[in-house]
């Protein structure tokens, strides 16, 4: 039982026992724990346990009742062992408080022996630490001593030192040892340093002073000894002249001194090796032009050379003179340049620029070889750069160390060169306007891209590349400035330019004809517009392009797709060359539109062209009798001629178009837009019913047959008189379909009688579900149905398509509703359904109301859209105040269903 104690505390489970009936009952943790430490298998020890299930457990039928006495007698003796144990654990607990509390007693008067003992070591180890105090107190003050001793004769050895250094330092300054001087003035200073906490002593606060005045005299001293060793007066007048190993002795004294008298003496140094070079290479000397820049370079080699050779060994490697001298070299230089060029900017052209420019780099890279650059601040990346560089012409700008440290000065003159840019492109331009206007030898070109257009950009990488390598700021955004000047000039003079073009033939007679088919039918005011205007516009197109033109037209067209992707490649290198700042500035969007324009305008024309060899196959088309034919054969001559013009002209241009598959392609869609349509046009302007207003059916199945014929034609048509057998890409495909099945539908609908109109009306809408109301008029002018006909079934036609559509409408609105877990307004959809019935009721009534009831599921929702009108004419002169009411709720119905 205590280790069940145990795991009920360690879980944290609260017991709770509530004492009922004599049953102690416990929470289910505590069972769940209690069923964990005693395991047992005796079902009276289960949660459920049921004493009736246990009874029958034991006894299921009667003839176990035999050993009931048997049970009985062993379950008093479990129960007998059970209080026995009750017994005993309760007797063993009677002790237990007593028991403790001896042990309590026994264990406070342990802690209390502890205390003592703890007390008693304190006290002792108090007694020692005073005792080991006393023992080592004159310990601590001799070495207080010592220290103090020690201390005091240091000082008076620094003293010792820093008085006699002083003497023996002013006698070795007079008769200028310095060679001596060094290790003395280098421990005296440091001397000197000990003694800055004691300077409120006057004697050691004159002896600093003394060491002062030491380090101003000797670097006074010094720097008129290097005045008057390289000044240029004989030795006879200089009596203390000194000599190279001297000064090299004196360098090392002045690296002691304060560091601004070592930089006073190399400016002074540095300037009076110059001199020459100033005076030789002034402005006003014809040596200081640009042409002879490479004399100046030369100088500085030459004097190196001799400088180090002499004068090499007197300063020391840190102090870097070669170095120096060339960095103030470089400054006087760009600042000389600067202004010469400023005086005679006259007189730069762009050769001299750029002679000047490569001497200037090839001299920086040169230097950046040469030296560390530690003088200019130079990194030890930019170091390693430099030295890793193979040439100039490959050092992209700021790689090398001594980069711009002269050709600064040039930048403010490149203008000169993207002028000659400029110029250069202009001649490189007017030499393609003549090559594009001589004839082209197609069957010597082994490319269809214009060459020009490649010399173009190779002329373009070289400009970029040089100008990479004189600035890539300003001038980089102006040169790529002039490349889309250029850019566009091509375009226009060379690409617009040698395209083909047709000139069209005298349109006095189309103007005539225009004009009476203007006047011929006012009624059809917009289509007779139209046609008025797509004639004047077509004239000259018996005029076709010749091979050699087409195969131009497909050279310009692949020749703009090479530039449009090669000026996207050359933006992008343009911004990873640039400066950062001028990165958002280079945009050639407008040069790229130009070029998808010529692109657009090539296929356009080749599109024209296969019209206008259609055109004539289309006249004939509708010259034809058809109302006349009397028989059914292969297909008409002018489909033969529309598929013969199809072979003729397509596979030029697939060939051609070999490398820009994609636009041939978008040529094919083009033109079955354009065409179909035009054919669709012609065929309403066929003739098909007889003298006494039948349809000819032979006439009607030619002309489907014919129309079907095309339809392949045109389904072939990317893959004609092509060995290969390539498959229509999928878009073209459906637009076929989809258009030439609208044309034999035209045809199927003419085909059907107009009487019972109501009939006919189902038909087109089922036919031709997307029609207008025009479409429906060119349908029954086909016909041959008088205008007053025409009128009743326009009208019919009209309610029809509305009921329709309302029909359909509705549906899918009370479908949505439903959806959506409301009610449908029966009432309100009732009127509408009924209105337009009721306007129908003088036609057909009992045809019309079978007729909506089919086409409302095919008529979409173009076909309502025309005929909205027809809710406020006839339909509410005649509706009553219901149906009023139910063209208003349609009204709210449409509102919401067509926003």
């Amino acid at each position: 039982m205590s280790e069940a104690a145990v795991a009920l505390e360690a879980d944290g489970a609260v017991t709770e026992r509530m004492v009922a009936n004599n049953k102690i009952h416990f929470s289910k943790e505590v069972k769940q724990v209690i069923d964990k430490v005693l395991k047992t298998d005796d079902p009276m020890d289960a949660p459920d346990f049921n004493t009736v299930d246990y009874i029958n457990q034991l006894f299921p039928n009667e003839q176990s009742l035999v050993g009931i006495d048997e049970t009985i007698q062993k379950m008093q003796c479990e129960v007998s062992l059970i209080d026995d144990n009750i017994r005993s654990v309760v007797r063993g607990q009677t002790n237990t408080g007593q028991d403790g509390q001896v042990a309590l007693c026994e264990a406070q008067k342990v802690i209390s022996s502890l205390f003592s003992h703890i007390i008693d070591v304190k006290s002792r180890a108090e007694r020692t630490e005073e005792m080991v105090k006393e023992i080592t107190r004159d310990i601590k003050q001799l070495d207080c001593a010592k220290r103090n001793l020690t201390a005091a004769i240091t000082t008076l050895n620094h003293l010792h030192m820093l008085v006699g250094g002083i003497d023996s330092l002013n006698k070795l300054i007079e008769r200028r040892s310095y060679g001596e001087i060094l290790n003395p003035l280098q421990a005296i200073t440091e001397v000197n340093q000990h003694f800055q906490q004691f300077s409120d002593i006057e004697e050691i606060k004159n002896l600093s002073q003394s060491v002062d005045k030491i380090q101003v005299t000797l670097a006074q001293q010094i720097t008129e000894d290097f005045k008057d060793a390289f000044s240029a007066k004989p030795a006879g007048q200089n009596q203390h002249r000194l000599g190279l190993n001297q000064l090299a002795d004196a360098c090392k004294v002045m690296s002691v001194l304060d560091p601004k008298v070592k930089k006073e003496l190399l400016k002074w140094f540095i300037a009076q090796q110059l001199e020459e070079y100033m005076h030789l290479f002034h402005e006003n000397q014809d040596i200081a032009w640009l042409d002879k820049i490479d004399k100046r370079y030369a100088w500085l080699k030459r004097h190196l050379l001799e400088f180090e050779d002499k004068y090499g060994p007197v300063f020391p490697l840190d102090w870097e003179v070669s170095e120096r001298i060339t960095v103030e070299f470089c400054r006087q230089t760009r600042e000389q340049l600067s202004q010469v060029m400023a005086k005679r900017n006259n007189e730069i052209d762009v050769r001299l620029l750029l002679f000047a420019i490569n001497k200037t780099q090839a001299f920086e890279q040169l230097l950046s070889k040469r030296f560390t650059g530690v003088t200019l601040g130079a990194t030890a990346a930019d170091q390693a750069r430099a030295l890793a560089e193979p040439s100039v012409t490959d050092a992209p700008a700021g790689v090398t160390i001594f980069h711009d440290q002269i050709g600064q000065c040039f930048k403010p003159h490149l203008d000169i060169y993207i002028r000659s840019i400029d110029r250069n492109l202009a001649e490189l331009m007017d030499k393609f306007v003549e090559m594009s206007r001589e004839p082209f030898k197609f069957a010597e070109a082994k490319t269809t891209v214009y060459p020009s257009s490649g010399d173009l950009f190779v002329f373009y990488k070289k400009c970029m590349v040089q100008c990479n390598q004189l600035s890539n700021e300003q001038p980089m955004y102006d040169l790529a400035l002039v490349f889309k000047k250029y850019l566009r000039e091509y375009a226009a003079k060379v690409l617009e330019g040698s395209t083909p073009k047709l000139v069209p033939a005298t349109t006095g007679s189309s103007i005539g004809k225009s004009v009476s088919l203007l006047t011929r039918d006012m009624q059809n005011l917009s289509t007779a517009a139209g046609q008025v205007f797509h004639n004047f516009l077509k004239e000259g197109d018996t005029q076709r392009f010749s091979r050699d033109d087409l195969m131009r037209i497909c050279y310009v067209l692949t020749t703009g797709e090479y530039c449009l992707e090669t000026v996207q490649q050359l933006e992008d290198k343009l911004k990873e060359k640039v400066t950062s700042a001028y990165v958002s500035k280079i945009d050639m969007s407008e040069e790229k539109d130009v070029f998808h324009r010529i692109i657009s305008n090539c296929i356009q024309l080749l599109v024209q062209d296969l019209e206008a060899g259609c055109e004539t196959s289309l006249q004939t088309m509708s010259k034809v009798q058809w109302q006349h034919i009397n028989n059914v054969g292969d297909q008409s001559a002018f489909i033969s001629s529309i598929c013969a013009n199809f072979k003729q002209t397509v596979p030029t241009i697939r060939d051609t178009l070999a490398s820009s598959r994609k636009y041939f392609t978008q040529f094919c869609h083009r033109f079955v837009a354009a065409f179909i349509p035009k054919f669709i046009n012609v065929l309403y302007r066929c003739k098909l019913t007889l003298s006494d207003g039948s349809n000819n059916v032979l006439g009607c199945e030619q002309l489907l047959l014919d129309t079907h014929s095309l339809k392949t034609a045109l389904l072939e048509l990317p893959s004609v008189g092509s060995s290969v057998n390539r498959k229509a890409p999928t878009s073209y495909t459906k637009v076929v379909v989809k258009d030439m099945t609208r044309a034999e539908m035209i045809i199927k609908v003419v085909m059907t009688p107009v009487q019972p109109p109501a009939h006919f009306t189902q038909q087109v809408l089922k036919l031709l579900p997307d029609i207008t109301i025009a479409e429906y008029q060119k349908i029954l002018d086909m016909k041959a149905v008088k205008r007053v006909d025409q009128l009743q079934l326009i009208d019919l036609f009209k309610h029809t398509a509305s009921a329709a559509a309302v029909s359909g409408l509705i549906e899918s609105t009370a479908a949505d509703e439903e959806a959506q877990g409301t009610e449908a307004p029966a009432a309100g959809a009732l009127a509408a359904i009924e209105e337009p019935e009721q306007s129908l009721a003088t036609a057909e009534s009992s045809t019309i109301t079978s007729t909506t009831t089919t086409a409302s599921s095919s008529t979409p929702k173009r076909a309502f859209i025309f005929s909205v009108g027809s809710f406020t004419g006839s339909a509410d002169k005649n509706a009553d105040g219901s149906s009023q009411t139910g063209i208003r709720k349609l009204e709210s119905l449409l509102k919401k269903r067509f926003p």
